[in-house]
């Protein structure tokens, strides 16, 4: 399984309540992607939940998962999720967001990710990633380059598209790995940059930072969280019980309650957090093709770490 932030201890609470006994990996995306892999001879998991869209459809390619209908299936988007294998729990869009101590006026601020490149006025004000294997980085470049899909261009991807990712490097401020991006925004060092939802909230609080959300028309990347059964499990039976559990609306609000997030299951919407549902439907979701994100990004990734960053 892999989980965030404060999620394990309070997953195993509840789930101990509900009779499961749960022993959590709690890893990056990539990380527990390539230990599902390389453990798919020998599967010591039952369930993995928490990926996006990205990781979950390079696990189904590879074989690693296996069908199972929740029981609370008909009651979530199956678009969201393949639905056959992966099954959508949560809703979260991953945004730029600006310090409105430097733009009270929002019309000063930037309204889209080209913004930050193509106006003078922001080059050097905001954060860019300096390593690439985090979710939230690979979704966010994943929105940008999804709008320059080219069959003919390399990767995939027009020349106009690798010219925008190169600029949008070139005139941000790279991040650094032992500072939160909030608290650079409190020193003065940057004044927009990438956050999940959740990750918004909790940092706004903890550093006394207010921001806000740039909303594109085109839309944000909506990182949506899925949990599937791993396949050859011998638990099989004990893993589709726990997925039932997890997915289902009583546990999926109090989830929302507990970490601000908005529940893909709509018999729990009544009971989540509304603040943490409203942010989020006010955002409309890219449209991205992520079968073709899932097929191109390592390489994409690659791309940019030889000819980018260097």
């Amino acid at each position: 399984m892999t989980t965030n932030r404060e999620e394990p201890e309070w997953l195993t609470e509840k789930a101990t309540e509900a009779g499961f006994s749960l022993s959590l990996v709690d890893l990056g995306g990539g990380d527990i992607t390539n230990r599902l892999l390389a453990e798919a001879s020998n599967p010591i998991a039952d369930v993995v939940f928490g990926l996006n869209n990205v990781y979950f459809e390079n696990l189904v390619a590879s074989e690693v998962l296996e069908e199972y209908t929740p029981s609370w299936s008909g009651d979530v988007d199956v678009s969201l999720g393949d639905g056959a294998v992966f099954w959508p729990i949560v809703r979260e869009p991953i945004m730029l967001v600006y310090n409105t101590e430097t733009y009270p006026d929002p019309a000063s601020a930037p309204s889209d990710w080209p913004d930050l490149w193509t106006d003078p006025a922001f080059h050097g004000t905001y954060e860019v990633p300096s390593s690439l294997g985090g979710a939230t980085t690979q979704m966010v470049l994943s929105g940008l380059l999804a709008r320059f899909l080219d069959p003919s261009g390399d990767l995939g991807v027009s020349d106009e598209g690798w010219e925008s990712i190169g600029r949008y490097f070139e005139y941000g401020v790279p991040s650094v790995e032992t500072t939160d991006l909030y608290a650079r925004m409190d020193a003065g060092e940057v004044s927009a940059g990438q956050m999940w939802l959740a990750g918004k909230v909790t940092r706004e609080e903890q550093y006394g930072v207010a921001t806000e959300a740039a909303h594109p028309e085109i839309g944000v990347p909506m990182a949506v969280q899925h949990v599937a059964q791993v396949a050859g499990t011998p638990r099989a039976e004990l893993a589709g019980e726990f997925i039932d559990w997890f997915g289902g609306a009583e546990l999926q609000a109090a989830w929302s309650q507990e970490f601000f997030t908005a529940p893909t299951n709509s018999d729990a919407l009544a009971d989540a957090d509304q603040d943490a549902v409203k942010q989020t439907e006010s955002f409309s979701a890219q449209d991205i093709d992520w079968t073709t994100v899932a097929e191109n990004l390592n390489d994409w990734i690659e791309k940019i770490e030889l000819d980018v960053l260097g």
